[in-house]
């Protein structure tokens, strides 16, 4: 069954769904960007309901100043408050819940790695994670590389270029960025991120589409020994049925992942 719950937040109210499930380990989905609790294209409901149907609870909610919730949106660096009231109320509205997992896309994976622990959460899987300060409109340097060093040595993206079919302009700004890669230092967000990722330890799960640029930027700046999964899409919401299903397996077995000295959820 899937119900609405109200979270109070510093003054303000959460809007919040929980997804009812038997199992004593629970899934909290956090939302990235000003995305809704649903996800983009209902992905993030349906991804709750497969998993409750499957024995793990799963509450999901907006931030504030997001969706349904009151007050003001203020980005994720900001969102500690929320995280931490939402883990409280999915433990208060399903009391059996034991043990809780975050899991959240983009800069919503960022605010679990530098949030989560001080929230209450034993653990966390993290989607393309969020590292990136821009300073340009053109993608990280990382995902220049990946995506068109091909290109760029293909005789035949030259000639598109002098035919007018390739624009000239940005195929030098993005060779500019690529050569100025070579003597940036990591962004403060990213070293933050992959600072708190290594307090984690083995309590982090980390899944990247392998063509987004989000994922790419990650992956050129994480050295970390987390288990690390990539998936065969450029979609960074994980969209389509291939890639949901995909998501939802690595999901499924970071949730039953367990340390030798834990005990295991009874069956559903």
């Amino acid at each position: 069954m899937r119900r609405f719950v109200a979270v109070a937040c510093e003054g303000e109210t959460l809007a919040a769904t929980l997804d009812e499930a038997d199992g004593t380990t629970g899934l909290l989905i956090v939302s990235g960007g000003n995305e809704i609790r649903s996800g983009a294209h209902r992905g993030m409901a349906d991804l709750a309901q497969r998993l409750a149907a499957t024995g793990t609870p799963v509450f999901r909610y907006d931030r504030r100043g997001v969706g349904d919730s009151t007050g003001d949106n203020r980005g994720f660096l900001s969102a500690e408050p929320d995280l931490a009231a939402a883990v409280t109320a999915f433990r208060n509205a399903a009391p059996h819940v034991t043990r809780v997992v975050g899991f959240g896309n983009c800069d919503a994976a960022s605010t679990l790695a530098l949030f989560g622990r001080s929230a209450g959460l034993e653990r966390i899987i993290l989607a393309n994670p969020w590292v990136i300060e821009s300073i340009d409109d053109l993608p990280p340097a990382a995902a220049i590389r990946a995506r068109y060093g091909e290109r760029l040595r293909d005789p035949a993206t030259w000639r598109r270029a002098v035919s007018g079919q390739v624009s000239l302009t940005k195929l030098f700004k993005g060779l500019r960025r690529v050569a100025a890669a070579k003597t940036e230092t990591q962004a403060p967000l990213a070293t933050r991120v992959l600072t708190a990722l290594e307090e984690w330890r083995e309590d982090v799960a980390i899944v990247l589409a392998s063509g987004d640029a989000t994922a790419i930027a990650f992956a050129a700046e994480y050295r970390g020994a987390a288990n690390v999964t990539r998936l065969d899409t450029a979609s960074h919401s994980f969209a389509g049925a291939e890639n949901a299903a995909a998501l939802y397996a690595v999901i499924a077995a970071a949730i039953a992942f367990r340390h030798p000295d834990e005990g295991q959820d009874p069956e559903p």
